[in-house]
């Protein structure tokens, strides 16, 4: 089982013989906002298994990143984003409810919770926003967008890693992120065995970078000092963009 932070909320999930990816954010700037560290690798992307998507903010439902992926790829996303999916090019759409499940060969995904706002711009209709749990041989949430909510502990049965934000793409948050306080807060419910932090550290507004480089790099060891506070027994691993943990099961007899 391997782990790829490709940056933001984009991961690359690599168990039981599928790979997932999530949230694809792949381009080199989107709107105002720069990418910091490149995806130089783009075999990175071959034989991916299916594409999950949280909900249809642009950081997360990006329609040129996933025209950059094979065209009859799966892409499981929130009730309500099929549509706008279909008229942004993208055919091959599954829509999920919250608590709906789906097999990806040997693997289960389902729907969870996420407290956060679906509407991809302001006035617009919302769609669901959606985390996803991810069960194989490691069983894995990914939350997407999301703020605290009390269900989390419902969530954390046997969790063995936790994929969490802990910050955005610019210098301030608005409701419905978890900030490096909120995300440590989460491992209390969630108990995981391992935590990941994510949504940090990759795209940033042109310029701002000079102004206040500390928020590139400070938001996940901020996570890590908090978590030893409220939930010592998980352990935190940082991976920078383009990295990857990778966990080795024990060989059976």
């Amino acid at each position: 089982m391997e782990i790829t932070f490709l940056g933001h909320a984009s991961l690359l999930i690599d168990m039981d013989g599928e790979r997932i990816l999530t949230d694809p954010l792949l381009r080199k700037r989107v709107w105002h906002l720069q990418r910091q560290r490149q995806i130089t690798d783009q075999s990175l992307f071959n034989d991916i298994s299916v594409v999950l998507i949280s909900h249809a903010h642009s950081d997360h439902m990006d329609f040129p990143s996933l025209r950059m992926l094979d065209r009859d790829l799966r892409i499981v996303a929130p009730r309500g984003t099929a549509q706008l999916l279909k008229k942004g090019g993208i055919q091959n759409v599954q829509e999920i409810a919250r608590g709906e499940s789906f097999n990806v060969g040997k693997v289960m995904v389902t729907a969870t919770h996420a407290e956060h706002d679906g509407a991809r711009f302001r006035y617009s209709k919302p769609a669901e926003t959606v985390g996803f749990l991810i069960d194989g041989s490691q069983r894995i949430y990914f939350a997407g967008d999301t703020d605290l909510f009390s269900e989390m502990a419902e969530l954390g049965h046997n969790l063995d890693i936790a994929l969490l934000p802990v910050w955005g793409w610019g210098p301030n948050l608005g409701a419905g992120h978890l900030d490096p306080h909120q995300a440590a807060q989460a491992l209390k419910l969630l108990k995981p065995t391992l935590a990941i932090p994510i949504h940090w550290g990759t795209f940033f507004p042109f310029g701002l970078k000079w102004i206040m480089p500390r928020i590139l790099s400070e938001p996940p060891r901020a996570f890590a000092a908090f978590a030893e506070r409220f939930a010592p027994e998980v352990e935190v691993l940082i991976l920078e963009p383009g990295e990857s943990y990778r966990h080795n099961l024990p060989t059976e007899i």
